[in-house]
């Protein structure tokens, strides 16, 4: 800050100099005190100065807005989320979530860094640059996700060192290779120490990891952790000091299974994110503003259910800028009317005005796409005879879907094959998935069964494949399974259905096969329509999402089992099993 602007606060702050914005007749929202209380809220070079009434005037602002007796809150923190998840680009990602009264995320690019490495990062910088919404970053921590699959980088200590002190990036993102920190793997210390030793947040990711282990996993400073399922292991996480985030996305519904466990006494240590959500899913339901609502008709008190979403992710994150309506505070801040159904009427970044009544104010230009993230397709020697699947016997495990959930369960079923010994339909609802290597051209092919999908005549396919992005297909013949990849490789990435070798839907996405460069309602659109084709064409469960769901079956560090380009992985035993199961 320079001392001329410091001044010039102070100024304001003592009313020495007009504000530039008033907005008076406000019920203002006191994370601190946890309290409400009225008055006029002045705001000068983006920051909050001061609170003043009719006993104790300011002189006249600039500009002054009538709030009207609405609420007045800070603007909503995502604790936690890839942008990459809701298919659109940052600034497109801006224009979605800002109306919803989120002015501040936390994003961690993982996804387009498994595909185009410091390019994808670099991208994500660029074009989050200058928006209404303020994108801070995680620099990925598992690129490749996992040792286990094919992605399309390796991001080491070093690269970590490149962009940790770049002043938009907060820290390591989440540390999904929590057996690595365990074992304490030299090259995950490694970058643990990047962050460590620049004072710098880690953030985690350990579902189901309790006891000496969880010790273990925290005892080096990862602070959060998003991947709680249940209130005893939010109590076991805050246990260790770490933040627990409550989330809420397209796929994953944590929020009211964990806020069983949040009380007066251990509330600051929780937030609110979405991981991955999609643009459907917030212009359908909003986005942190849905978190809120959620929490408070379970019967969250609002205020608290304010501060989790603002003041507790400030200070998790040391953004101590913002996430409370203060002197000195960057003036990001949402109008609402009622407490009991807070929804987000004006909002502001940093005292601008930048949304209304759900519409998008601010003026955006175009971000460019750069070639370094696109064309990410590099598929060699595939085949129909690729998706044949082999068994020595009709006794085989299967990824059996949870509907809601991106939890598999492990099962075992009996299969029928034809005369060849390949694995053929029967009445069961068991298909094929497979997971194709698109990075380095290597032809590998992943090859498994996938139980409780529902699909039936056809294939669906989406270059969308936590975390290392392969292309993942599910189908119930090799001829359509090949004819669904063949389309994602023809668009550079997307999603496809397929039924009788002929392409019946298709979406593009062409930054990185991970995000169109299209607005976020036009990506909706695309999706809804595609997810209606699958379910009519395909006939694909109404509980669960075509390609959602599709693309978290090769996340190898999700239990209980899972398909990456090299095999079907057993992640409790965190080892490659084979299709085949042992005869009865």
């Amino acid at each position: 800050m320079e001392r001329s602007e410091l001044k010039n606060l102070i100024d304001a702050a003592s009313g020495r100099i007009p504000s530039e914005l008033c907005v008076k007749n406000c019920k203002v929202i006191d994370v601190f005190n946890k309290e409400v209380f009225e008055s006029d809220v002045y705001i000068y070079g983006g920051k909050f100065v001061g609170f003043g009434s009719s006993e104790k005037p300011f002189p006249e602002a600039e500009r002054t807005v009538d709030a009207h007796g609405m609420y007045m809150a800070p603007g909503f923190i995502d604790s936690h989320l890839h942008i990459e998840s809701s298919h659109v680009s940052p600034p497109e990602y801006s224009k979605l979530v800002i109306p919803c009264g989120t002015t501040t995320v936390v994003a961690d690019p993982h996804e387009i860094c498994n595909v185009c490495g410091l390019d994808g990062m670099d991208y994500m910088l660029d074009s989050s640059e200058g928006l209404p919404l303020s994108v801070f970053l995680q620099f990925p921590s598992c690129v490749p996700a996992t040792p286990f699959e094919h992605s399309g980088a390796v991001l080491l200590a070093p690269a970590v060192e490149k962009r940790i002190n770049h002043p938009r990036v907060l820290g390591l993102g989440e540390l999904m290779n929590y057996v690595g920190v365990q074992g304490a793997y030299e090259d995950v210390l490694d970058k643990m120490l990047v962050a460590i030793n620049n004072g710098k947040v880690i953030d985690g990711h350990a579902p189901a990891v309790f006891d000496s282990a969880l010790d273990a996993y925290s005892v080096g400073g990862v602070l959060t952790d998003h991947e709680c399922a249940t209130a005893e292991e939010l109590k076991d996480k805050l246990r260790r000091g770490m933040y627990v985030l409550l989330r809420q996305g397209t796929v994953c519904h944590d929020l009211l299974n964990l806020l069983k466990g949040v009380n007066i006494k251990n509330q600051e240590y929780c937030l609110f994110c979405t991981d991955d959500c999609q643009a459907k899913t917030i212009l359908d339901n909003g986005h942190i503003d849905n978190n809120i609502r959620m929490a408070v008709e379970a019967g969250l008190d609002p205020i608290v259910a304010i501060s989790i979403a603002t003041l507790n992710a400030s200070n998790c994150y040391n953004l101590k800028d913002r996430g409370a309506i203060a002197p000195g505070r960057r003036a990001d801040f949402v109008l609402f009317e009622s407490l009991k159904d807070i929804r987000p009427v004006e909002v502001y970044t940093a005292g601008n005005h930048v949304a209304s009544k759900g519409q998008y104010l601010a003026e955006v230009a175009h971000f460019p796409v750069p070639a370094a993230v696109t064309g990410k397709m590099n598929v060699r020697n595939l085949s129909v005879e690729s998706f044949d699947l082999k068994l020595k016997n009709n006794r085989a495990h299967t990824i059996k879907v949870i509907p809601g959930s991106v939890v598999t369960e492990k099962n075992v079923v009996t299969v029928d094959l034809d005369e060849k010994g390949n694995w053929k339909r029967n009445d069961e609802d068991v298909v094929k998935i497979a997971v194709v290597e698109r990075h380095h051209g290597t032809g590998n092919v992943g090859l498994a069964l996938y139980e409780g999908f529902g699909l039936k005549g056809g294939a669906v396919a989406t270059s969308v494949g936590h975390d290392s992005h392969n292309i993942t297909v599910a189908g119930d013949n090799s001829e359509d399974m090949y004819a669904a990849v063949q389309e994602l490789i023809r668009l550079g990435g997307g999603m496809a259905v397929v039924t009788g070798g002929q392409v019946v839907c298709s979406v593009e996405h062409e930054i990185a096969g991970l995000m169109a460069d299209k607005s976020g309602r036009e990506v909706a659109d695309e999706l809804t329509e595609i997810q209606e084709i699958a379910r009519k064409t395909l006939h694909i469960r109404d509980d669960v999402d075509p390609f959602m769901t599709l693309c978290f079956m090769s996340l190898p560090v999700i239990p209980d089992i899972k398909i990456t380009d090299c095999g079907l992985f057993d992640v409790k035993d965190y080892r490659f099993i084979s299709v085949e199961a042992e005869e009865e």
